[in-house]
């Protein structure tokens, strides 16, 4: 097999032609999974487990009884767990840990008949915006493997850019889907904050994680959001109503666009981002919709907003990670103390202590109220007026990022430089709201891809979909 399938409809008619069965596609991805292992992408292969669950769903598919998602190979980011398979969230301080259930979203997906082929590469615990900070090694971009892919779900980004897979599922918590399928050149959302299950996602930041899509089209992605959202009784952050129900349309009425001024403006974008931002929106314009930039005055307080709060939630979240129940303990140590310290010491990277103590610090007594409460405050503050805009306007749009992918190594020595990646990003999971990155063109210098970020109402993950998919065709 040569041909590179875009999307399950491809795929469903090719095996309805029998032009290929399903065990020969879950033997192509195995094989491209083989020939791209330099990209460091998969931390776990589940090479014979996919092959029989092909087999078994190819019968389905001869009787007329297989699921909506039959023939669609997907690989999930190693925060999200999938009973008896490890799940490290790329840190050693989960070393050998089997899960002893499966996330909800692996479960909707298994229950159409999808197949999961392995376990994604991401920075540790989702702490990264360039996938340097795994315990197993960085993940390499397929385009130019001395860039890095962004993070921190890059291994899911680079499985569906390198072909090694047809979609992958991602945690998104500042921009983790987003910029890298920036960087990747493909489809990525953040949706609505309690649109999917957080159930099994090995949590980061819990008022901000979400689970979500990579995908070559607008297309699988909507048939993707449409099996993995909906209420489950075990995660109570949820908007209780039913799964989403996205259909995509041939024509799109015309929408009214707002554009943030203060993103192109910024000086930290890239000339040739913003030339490209520019040639969109007149594809926008050309397409009939109104396009139109206003101000946004608190982008420069987005990020540190951002990184008081996600910090403080980690410090909380990861002090279950202790040596005693599961996962890595050290062997130096000697008592219950020492239990604690060692093998969170030795166990956590760099990275993840680093936001561990800024968390913890911006918790305590003394500075609790000048920096926890305040952020709070700033956290409303940016989610009313970002839901002000949507009172005029149907979908605001920035660059998803304000480069293309940068060198491995360029900014893993500055902190500030890798946190101010995620600068256009963090405004969707600041309020909650749906943000859809689709790929445009690429840098004419690098030839490194583009990403243009939409973003909707709460729960308008369609709206974003069918424009997307109107500007594809």
């Amino acid at each position: 097999m040569k041909k590179r399938f875009s999307s399950l409809k491809e795929i469903q008619k090719s095996i309805s032609e029998s032009s290929i069965s399903l065990p020969e596609l879950v033997q192509y991805y195995l094989n491209q999974i083989e020939s791209n292992k330099h990209l460091n992408a998969f931390l776990e292969v589940f090479d014979t487990e996919a092959l029989e669950m092909a087999s078994t769903i190819q019968n389905k598919i001869n009787n007329g009884s297989a699921g909506k998602l039959a023939g669609m190979v997907i690989a999930i980011k190693d925060n999200i767990v999938y009973k008896d398979h490890e799940s490290n969230a790329s840190s050693k301080i989960l070393k050998g840990f089997k899960s002893l259930f499966s996330a909800t979203v692996v479960e909707r997906l298994i229950a159409e008949d999808a197949i999961i082929i392995g376990r994604t590469n991401c920075d540790e615990f989702a702490m990264g915006a360039s996938n340097e900070n795994s315990a197993f090694g960085p993940v390499l971009n397929a385009f130019d493997t001395s860039r890095v892919p962004g993070g921190s779900s890059g291994g899911s980004a680079v499985a569906v850019q390198a072909d090694m897979c047809l979609a992958s599922l991602g945690s998104d918590t500042g921009g983790s889907i987003r910029q890298p399928a920036a960087f990747t050149g493909i489809y990525g959302i953040y949706p609505t904050y309690g649109a999917i299950s957080r159930w099994g996602l090995i949590a980061f930041a819990s008022s901000f994680d979400q689970i979500g899509p990579f995908t070559s089209s607008p297309d699988d992605m909507a048939l993707l959001l449409n099996v993995i959202t909906g209420s489950d009784e075990h995660d109570a952050t949820m908007h209780q109503g039913p799964a989403l129900n996205i259909e995509l349309q041939k024509e799109l009425k015309p929408l009214k666009i707002a554009y943030i001024t203060d993103c192109l403006e910024h000086p930290g974008l890239e000339p040739e981002i913003k030339q490209a931002t520019e040639q969109f929106i007149d594809v926008l314009k050309s397409k009939g919709h109104s396009v139109e930039g206003i101000s946004f005055p608190h982008l420069d307080q987005m990020v540190p907003c951002y990184q008081v709060l996600t910090t403080a939630e980690a410090s909380s979240n990861l002090s279950r990670f202790s040596g005693l129940a599961y996962g890595y303990r050290s062997d130096n140590a000697h008592d219950l103390e020492s239990t604690f310290k060692k093998s969170r010491t030795e166990g956590f990277g760099p990275e993840v202590k680093r936001r561990i103590m800024l968390g913890t610090f911006v918790l305590t007594s003394d500075f609790y109220d000048a920096y926890y409460t305040k952020a709070q405050k700033v956290r409303r503050l940016i989610r009313n007026k970002t839901m002000d805009i949507f009172n005029n306007y149907d979908i605001i749009l920035t660059p998803t990022t304000s480069t293309v992918a940068f060198k491995l190594g360029e900014k893993a020595s500055n902190p500030i430089a890798m946190y101010l990646a995620d600068l256009f990003t963090v405004q969707s999971n600041l309020a909650g709201i749906p943000a859809l990155s689709i790929p445009f063109g690429t840098h004419p210098g690098n030839q490194m891809p583009i990403g243009m970020q939409i973003m909707g109402r709460p729960m308008e993950e369609s709206l974003l979909l069918n424009l997307a998919a109107s500007l594809q065709a």
